[in-house]
């Protein structure tokens, strides 16, 4: 019984923790492709802490407010497999939100966005946001439930161009003055 203590122990240590969220909303695009409304991501490094301080992080840097936790969870996702195979990665990050603390003089999370975005732009040449930012841009705004929540259909090519799927579909401008565009040539 004793052995199997230990396992459990090291087991639980050595694995990562579970970032857990909810959709926020019911209805539209990221709602209809999500199987439920509850969403878990496990990581294999990185603590339910860190993961959940990281999220906050990510969606400081990254603001988009109609966007979902579980899109932001993608960025999470990425930093996790980056600390996986770099170990500077979660000390750096610890020491971080360290910082953060310190500067807040409390913890970082607990201050109101406004704070938190201030204190944020005091650290932005560090490595820890240079860390997080860079590693995050490319895993938040590359994945599917990015592409539909900006409205983004992907790639063109597969489907046969742009040209005839949205290439002239700007009902946003006004239409251009006729002599706007050269006579066509016949």
């Amino acid at each position: 019984m004793n052995d199997l203590k230990v396992n459990r122990r090291r087991f639980l240590q050595g694995s990562g923790g579970l970032l857990l969220g909810t959709l926020l909303f019911t209805s539209g695009p990221i709602a209809l492709l999500a199987p439920g409304q509850s969403w878990a991501l496990e990581m294999s490094t990185l603590s339910s802490d860190l993961g959940s301080k990281l999220l906050l992080l990510i969606r400081r840097i990254y603001p988009h407010d109609s966007m979902e936790d579980a899109v932001y969870a993608f960025a999470v996702k990425a930093l996790d497999t980056r600390a996986a195979t770099d170990p500077s990665v979660v000390p750096m990050l610890n020491q971080g939100f360290a910082q953060l603390d310190q500067l807040a003089g409390k913890s970082w999370a607990s201050l109101d966005e406004s704070h938190q975005v201030e204190l944020l732009e005091k650290i932005q040449h560090s490595d820890f946001f240079s860390l997080v930012r860079s590693v995050s841009v490319t895993s938040l705004y590359s994945n599917e439930l990015a592409y539909t929540h900006f409205g983004y259909e992907g790639a063109s090519f597969a489907k046969g161009g742009y040209l005839m799927r949205g290439f002239n579909d700007l009902k946003w401008l006004p239409a251009p003055p006729a002599d706007a565009s050269p006579a066509a040539m016949s």
